[in-house]
């Protein structure tokens, strides 16, 4: 079964940003598109005392005219679009289970609004199975950026990195742009970020080499795999929200694990991932991992 790229909608400008580079990004998959929109909530434009048939019509209306836009600009694209009267949490979820990736605008007036406040986004990247992508709508969400490097900050250089490096390369791919993997080891108890973390990394053989030679391990099944996608690599003993968001300042998409928790532990998606939601320019892909 051929799973498609899926957007949540809900006629924002974060949402149709993120409609239109989930387009392009279809494309170059040879996937389809699917738009979903769930239409039980109160948009800013319309007044709360009008009932929800007014609101599911003009919904309606919005997913209409996102649809007819996608197909003028992509008329090879198969797009399908579909509006389900629950609320949006839910939906979302259970179009992720279904998509090859799920997008999301980075702010909205309904199914993600303010998710980095822990609404509804939040819970979505919070509890996907699968990856979900976060869009600005700025410059950087637009075609011209498309070729741009793919980077992927890598926490555990065990198998735990394999989906993300698989979303990664998958991606890089289908741009035909280069990878860039970045790694920051975990430092011995004693050590903290400072002078004696960097007269370590210039020992021969220290923490960075260590973990230079770990990675390029990691990375060559990925190679091999994709011999059409230029790789290259950063290890660095800063802090790693920081040493990732360095990276992505120039970058085409930011990819970055999300590690599976229990439900006990509450709605977290890891320092890493929110900072670079939270700072960077660039379209974010959240992949979860044991």
């Amino acid at each position: 079964m051929i799973r498609p790229i899926t957007v949540g909608l809900d006629g924002s400008p974060e949402s149709l940003a993120a409609a239109d580079w989930a387009a392009r990004e279809a494309q170059r998959r040879d996937l389809p598109l699917h738009l979903v929109q769930a239409w039980i909530w109160q948009p800013h434009d319309v007044p709360v005392t009008q009932d929800l048939d007014t609101q599911k019509r003009w919904a309606l209306r919005i997913l209409r005219q996102a649809e007819e836009e996608l197909r003028g600009r992509h008329p090879e694209l198969t797009v399908s679009t579909e509006q389900i009267s629950e609320t949006a949490a839910e939906v979302l979820l259970g179009q992720a289970e279904k998509a090859q990736m799920l997008v999301l605008g980075s702010s909205g007036h309904g199914a993600v609004a303010g998710f980095l406040l822990g609404s509804v986004g939040h819970q979505v990247l919070a509890r996907a199975n699968g990856p979900v992508v976060m869009v600005r709508a700025n410059a950087r969400s637009a075609a011209k950026h498309d070729g741009r490097e793919v980077v992927v900050g890598i926490d555990d250089l065990g198998d735990s990195a394999a989906p993300m490096l698989e979303c990664a390369f998958d991606a890089a791919a289908s741009r035909r742009t280069a990878l860039r993997a970045v790694h920051v080891p975990s430092l011995p108890p004693q050590y903290g970020y400072g002078p004696a973390v960097g007269r370590l990394a210039g020992q021969e053989g220290g923490i960075t080499g260590q973990a230079e030679r770990e990675l390029s391990k990691v990375l060559e099944p990925w190679r091999e795999k994709y011999p059409q996608v230029p790789v290259a690599h950063t290890v660095d003993l800063a802090r790693p929200s920081g040493v990732v968001l360095q990276a992505a300042a120039e970058a085409g998409l930011v990819v970055v694990g999300r590690r599976v928790h229990r439900p006990a532990l509450g709605m977290r998606i890891g320092p890493v991932a929110h900072a670079v939601l939270h700072h960077a320019a660039a379209p974010v892909a959240v992949v979860p991992h044991d």
